[in-house]
């Protein structure tokens, strides 16, 4: 029987297929485990714990945590199955921010990780009439620690609780990332994740007692829904952190895992090492690897080359691509990337190399699938974020607003769609749209149809509505396609595109910096300055021969006609109290970018 709730993942795998080894985490180097029953037994004492402490069903209580961790889980459970909101929320985030979300939400507790998290919701707390207490996960001298509100003697109500949680109850408010203003509460059900738990699993390869890792942040919709289908496959997670996966003792090597979700920008950063280390070679190795690396340009999913061709791919693949696969781990059958667009070239280089990259779509409001591509090469398409997830229905709408043909702004309808904004009514009436009398949520993502190799329809996504620029000419711009073009090469870190109220599109640059000091050392730049170095007329002439290469792709009104290198980080988290650039998922906060290099692109303009 397939599980309606979200805790009925956990008690599914108990019953199916139960593991010693369910979920982990390192300590002091050693990998420690959680069993399944030690979820589940952990879960029911803070549970009962909980109820003893009064909390009743609807009430709210907040998690966050720096790295994943199996008390994230615990936690989580507990709180679903005695009817009370989850909270996730951002550990990176200021205690400003937290003050926003716990007034908005009327969270009454806190579970937190290490480091400042502990001081940070006590720094927000005294302006949050409902806030009461701050648990940390971890025991550190003189703060409440959460097994301490442990204990068994509330069981009976807790199962009672348990029986009474309804699939289409409210199960969790997760705040977005604010981009735009304020953070909007979404409020999803245990229907809305579990449709998509349930219809996406089938494009993912997702093999019983398999090693898998997982280091997105769990308070983010898409790691979140992702951690219940582990349950259900009874995947064996690892829960880590993105500067713990590289190198030769990195917990890639050590985990060996087949499967993993993470996001476009860590797909691009093992790509420009990779693509650093065929720098550094010389000779023969040298020219093998960039042999290898030119024939993906010609790699599609139906790709099957043949003849001496497929001699060709045979030796790359062994000379080259097979060591690329031993630096993930070795056994890696697929990698799901989201939460942003994923350059068409990382997701082509890397599953040409024998390392699938599949891409979905969606978004927190859609919990979050909406579209994927599947391991199946007949229902994936390089460019899109293939097809849509079973009963769901998609339209284009060209309604409202300037839209090349066949484009529009994609509208969704289906059990995944949140049942709203939390405490915001202007919200829900600006993103929900009736048409004959049904209620569809309008993504802000502009789109299209295309159809693969076998004539499976994909969604492409073309831009988000919000984000395209006007020039002064009237005419309109998406800028994410030509930074996503732009950050295939090597030497650009970030990118994003201006011209809003302009005569013509420019660029703000961030150069990546190891790729850029080795391409300096080549051509006889000193680049012991990087200020220097972003002014020299030598790297000015090979960033300007990038945009060259790639403004015929665009229109006339598309392309880039000047631009600025900046010496600059752009992060999600800042430490010197100024807004971070990116959100926690790492997308551009174009205001704050606009804001803070309102001096380089007025330099662009007035010249």
């Amino acid at each position: 029987m397939k599980p309606t709730r979200l805790f009925d993942y956990i008690y599914f795998q108990k019953e199916n297929y139960p593991l010693e080894k369910a979920f982990g985490r390192k300590e002091n180097g050693k990998w420690i485990y959680w069993s399944t029953d030690d979820v589940i037994n952990q879960a029911m004492k803070l549970a009962s714990g909980l109820v003893g402490m009064g909390l009743q069903p609807g009430d709210k209580i907040a998690i966050a945590a720096y790295k994943n961790r199996p008390e994230f889980i615990v936690a989580d459970i507990a709180t679903q199955i005695i009817g009370v909101v989850n909270v996730p929320v951002y550990p990176t985030i200021s205690p400003k921010e937290y003050e926003y979300i716990l007034n908005d939400s009327e969270v009454q507790y806190a579970f937190v990780g290490a480091d400042d998290l502990y001081e940070k919701f006590e720094k927000a707390s005294p302006n949050v009439p409902s806030y009461k207490k701050t648990f940390t996960f971890d025991k550190q001298p003189g703060k409440p620690y959460w097994e301490d509100i442990w204990n068994e003697d509330n069981y009976e109500e807790v199962e009672k609780r348990k029986a009474a949680v309804k699939p289409d109850e409210l199960a969790t408010i997760i705040y977005t990332s604010g981009t735009t203003g304020n953070p909007k509460g979404v409020m999803l059900s245990h229907t809305n994740i579990g449709h998509v738990i349930q219809t996406t699993l089938d494009a993912l390869n997702l093999e019983q007692g398999k090693p898998v890792l997982s280091f997105l942040p769990m308070c983010h919709i898409f790691e979140r829904a992702v951690s219940y289908g582990y349950m259900w496959r009874s995947s064996v997670v690892h829960f880590t952190g993105t500067d713990n996966l590289g190198g030769e003792t990195g917990d890639l090597q050590d985990v060996k895992p087949y499967f993993f979700t993470t996001v476009p920008r860590l797909l691009e950063k093992v790509y420009e090492k990779i693509y650093n280390k065929g720098l550094t070679l010389e000779g023969t190795k040298k020219k093998l690897f960039f042999w290898a690396l030119g024939l993906t340009d010609d790699y599609a999913f139906d790709f099957k080359p043949s003849g001496m061709t497929g001699f060709k791919w045979k030796i790359a693949d062994k000379l080259i691509f097979s060591k690329w696969r031993e630096a993930l781990g070795g056994n890696v059958k697929m990698i799901v990337t989201g939460a942003a667009p994923c350059p068409r070239k990382m997701a082509q280089v890397f599953s040409a190399a024998g390392i699938p990259i599949r891409e979905g779509y969606g978004l927190t409001e859609t919990s979050p699938t909406l579209s994927i591509n599947h391991i199946d090469n007949d229902k994936a398409m390089l460019g899109t974020v293939g097809p849509i997830i079973p009963g769901l229905e998609i339209r284009i709408d060209r309604s409202e607003g300037d839209y090349n043909n066949d484009e529009g702004e994609i509208i969704a309808k289906g059990p995944n769609v949140m049942i709203g904004y939390h405490n915001n009514p202007e919200a829900n009436a600006k993103v929900f749209k009736e048409i004959d009398g049904e209620r569809w949520f309008r993504t802000g993502d502009i789109g299209t149809f295309v159809t693969n190799s076998s004539g499976t329809k994909c969604l492409k996504i073309t831009d988000r509505k919000k984000e395209l620029l006007k020039t002064s000419g009237g005419k309109y711009v998406a800028p994410a396609p030509i930074e996503n073009k732009l950050k295939e090469d090597f030497l650009i870190e970030q990118v994003m595109v201006v011209g809003d109220k302009q005569k013509f599109v420019s660029a703000l640059i961030l150069p990546a910096q190891e790729a850029l000091i080795n391409w300096c050392k080549e051509n006889d730049v000193d680049s012991s300055d990087m200020a220097a170095v972003c002014k020299n007329e030598k790297v000015l002439a090979a960033f300007q021969k990038i945009i060259d290469d790639i403004n015929p792709e665009f229109s006339h009104i598309e392309q880039i006609k000047k631009f600025k290198l900046l010496n600059c980080e752009w992060g999600p988290m800042k430490t010197d109290g100024t807004d971070a650039e990116l959100t926690p998922t790492l997308k551009l906060k174009r205001r704050v970018i606009r804001e803070k290099h309102k001096n380089e692109i007025s330099d662009i303009y007035n010249v």
